[in-house]
């Protein structure tokens, strides 16, 4: 909702991409949901916790380097798998020896579908009439995203922020308990720590460079290809499928945001352009004011 909004409000080229945001299925919208309820299901919560202690870990070294934009629209769209997976484990630690763990799994399977449907109506009604709502003023859905619109980036890394927290915390107490002594965690967390150093790193190196949809995937196979070998050498088997299975939800993911990665694109190459001609504009005035003689001066010249 936010992109698409983003895009009506924005110059002719960038409105060209709200009808692509518009034309998303319905059918692709249910179909990635019962596939990721599908690897979120099948995954388990010790490859799911090494994949929200990579993003927490990569998130907060992009944050700690003063990139501020790893907080952007292109974060909340790259983070839906790793998000999946905090809540995997968020829900794995706190249903653990639960003597209704089953059910209680099942309801909140039941809550997220639920939200996720009253969601996905919200978006059709927004997508087909906010055009229309936001100028005739009749439709409160409408004239609230008219006022607030700008306010979701920011609700949503609230939100982000409390699911890693927890999910971070679940993430260490899921790996640790595998281990019945120190000297076994030490084997398992200094080849992971040196792992996640080593990806952090590359993927510091990449910001540098321009985004785009092959860098995007080359990201994911980088972040996939660590873990893989952090499993073949101190994990176990299953993880090493879980792995796989992580890879293809996190290029389900990509597919599934491509268009709006490329506003997202649009949007950050506009607002570079606008930095650019203030920077221009700026010096120009600093140039003026140099070369306009001073009155003192002129006043010893006669």
């Amino acid at each position: 909702m936010h992109l698409y909004i983003l895009c009506l409000n924005g110059p002719s080229h960038l409105r060209r991409e709200a009808s692509k945001l518009r034309a998303q299925s319905q059918l692709l919208e249910f179909l990635h949901l019962v596939i990721m309820s599908g690897l979120f299901s099948v995954v388990g919560a010790r490859v799911s916790s090494l994949v929200v202690l990579e993003f927490s870990l990569r998130t907060v070294s992009m944050l700690l380097s003063a990139k501020q934009e790893a907080c952007g629209a292109q974060a909340f769209l790259l983070c839906q798998y790793s998000l999946g997976c905090g809540m995997t484990a968020s829900l794995s630690y706190l249903n653990e020896s639960a003597p209704r763990s089953t059910c209680s799994l099942a309801l909140s399977t039941g809550l997220a579908g639920l939200l996720a449907w009253s969601l996905e109506k919200l978006v059709r009604h927004v997508t087909t009439m906010y055009q229309l709502h936001s100028t005739e003023r009749y439709c409160g859905a409408c004239l609230s995203l008219l006022t607030t619109w700008h306010q979701v980036p920011a609700l949503l890394g609230h939100a982000m922020k409390i699911a890693f927290a927890v999910a971070d915390v679940a993430a260490i107490f899921l790996i640790n308990r595998d281990f019945l002594t120190a000297s076994e965690a030490l084997r398992f967390w200094t080849p992971l720590t040196i792992c996640y150093t080593l990806l952090v790193i590359y993927m510091q190196e990449e910001q540098k460079q321009k985004s785009s949809e092959q860098s995007c995937i080359q990201t994911v196979c980088v972040r996939m290809g660590g873990l893989l070998i952090l499993t073949l050498t101190v994990g176990r088997w299953v993880d090493v499928l879980h792995v796989l299975l992580s890879l293809l939800g996190e290029l389900w993911c990509l597919i599934r945001v491509a268009n709006m990665l490329e506003v997202c694109r649009l949007q950050e190459a506009i607002e570079l352009q606008g930095r650019g001609g203030t920077r221009q504009l700026s010096t120009e005035r600093r140039s003026r004011v140099s070369n306009t003689p001073k009155p003192g001066a002129l006043g010893d010249s006669d």
